[in-house]
């Protein structure tokens, strides 16, 4: 007996009003894994589309998985846009977020950091950003060009901005003591980065709210477009990128301080970057599935809160992607 009959293609696996069950679903979604399905699972993208599709048709092959047909679920939902249905290149993924991303931070939280590295380091972070941000953002509108470029120099430019200017204002600050400056000093890519990252995801994505983005029935049909919808996502997305890099940049620097005034320091002083590495990665995994859960990823908006086109169509309640 084949177990297609308790797998829904539609249905969402985990239940999205709690918070463990968009946790859970966001795991799935972050799972590195997915970049090499076929090492992994067994499946390469081509061989998971096709096995959905055979569900779809009931065309299945006699004695199919339950198993198999979650993998290929959860690889199609990691590697394409869920608008477009176009591949995301990998770095640019919530599944590569960590694997790729994670470098990045590494180089955010090196010691004495001149201020070209903190300008380096912030704007390769901002340019990562940008990109995670437009390769998973709503897609239902089309953005030109033009406000893509400009967006992304605003956010990259308040990133830059804000670390170098509390780069200098502690150089400049006499009354630390060089163990105090120090200690601070590992604490300045956090506000840098949370600020940056509310810009990056609002300039990246601001165009959404001058054209609104598609909102649907509990069917999924698309019933309009509303920009009252669109600044409530937006409004998700920007909370959720200030608190991501809370759990990175706050504790990674604490635990590091506690490792370097260790006897492990002293016995293995090498060591220091690849602990730091580890414990930076660690703490990145941790945050990132915790921010994205923080609002499900297909939200949902009262139609007394929309334009008044949508106040008579006899629905209580529409949905949209949050992006």
């Amino acid at each position: 007996m084949t177990t297609e009959k308790t797998f829904d293609l539609y249905a969402e696996r985990f239940d999205q009003k709690t918070f463990n069950g968009r946790l859970r679903r966001s795991l799935n979604l972050i799972d590195p894994r997915t970049l090499l399905p076929k090492v992994f699972f067994g499946l390469s993208l081509n061989e998971a589309q096709t096995l959905l599709k055979q569900y779809e048709t009931n065309t299945l092959p006699l004695g199919t998985e339950h198993r198999r047909l979650l993998n290929a679920k959860k690889i199609v939902e990691a590697t394409l846009h869920p608008d477009t249905g176009e591949k995301v290149p990998a770095p640019f993924r919530m599944s590569g977020f960590v694997p790729f991303g994670s470098p990045i931070v590494v180089g955010l939280l090196l010691p004495n950091p001149t201020i070209w590295g903190t300008v380096f380091w912030q704007a390769l972070n901002q340019t990562h950003n940008a990109l995670v941000n437009y390769y998973n953002r709503n897609a239902t509108k089309s953005v030109p060009n033009s406000v893509l470029v400009q967006s992304y120099l605003g956010a990259v430019g308040s990133a830059v901005g804000i670390a170098a200017s509390l780069s200098l204002i502690l150089d400049k600050s006499k009354g630390l003591s060089p163990g105090t400056r120090f200690f601070v000093q590992r604490f300045v890519p956090f506000p840098a980065v949370a600020a940056a990252g509310v810009c990056n995801a609002l300039l990246m994505r601001r165009n959404e709210l001058n054209t609104g983005i598609d909102i649907k029935d509990e069917n999924g049909n698309t019933v309009g477009t509303s920009k009252l919808a669109a600044r409530k996502a937006l409004y998700e997305t920007a909370l959720s990128r200030a608190v991501l890099p809370a759990p990175v940049l706050l504790s990674a620097p604490v635990i590091m301080t506690f490792y370097e005034r260790s006897s492990l320091m002293k016995m293995f002083p090498k060591r220091h970057l690849l602990v730091q590495t580890v414990v930076t990665t660690l703490c990145f995994g941790v945050a990132l599935p915790i921010a994205i859960s923080l609002f499900p990823q297909i939200g949902s908006i009262k139609a007394s809160d929309l334009e008044n086109e949508f106040q008579d169509l006899g629905k209580d309640v529409f949905y949209y992607n949050k992006g």
